[in-house]
């Protein structure tokens, strides 16, 4: 497995656990149980989770009401893919295989 290869399993690995962890912190707010903290779901997205925060905040209308996560979760979407553009034509060769 090469390193492109981890990546990508990586970012699709943080993706699901971001969407999973929305859909469980809703589960929790119905029941009123123990939640999960916010920045955690924030972290989740800032390392790579994003997309699947973002999914999982639409899909279980979890968090749609909070504007910093309705805003926040699309800049740091916006953020990530700007970074990755960057890389992929930087002038600096970046050998992933």
């Amino acid at each position: 497995m090469n390193s492109f290869d981890l990546i990508l399993l990586y970012i699709v690995i943080v993706n699901l656990v971001s969407f999973i962890m929305m859909g469980v912190d809703k589960r929790k707010a119905q029941k009123r149980a123990f939640r999960i903290p916010e920045a955690t779901l924030f972290v989740l997205a800032v390392i790579g989770g994003s997309l699947g925060s973002i999914i999982g905040m639409h899909l279980f209308h979890h968090k749609t009401r909070h504007w910093y996560f309705l805003y926040g979760m699309p800049v740091i979407l916006a953020l990530q893919v700007i970074l990755i553009l960057a890389v992929v034509f930087s002038p600096i060769e970046l050998n992933f295989w």
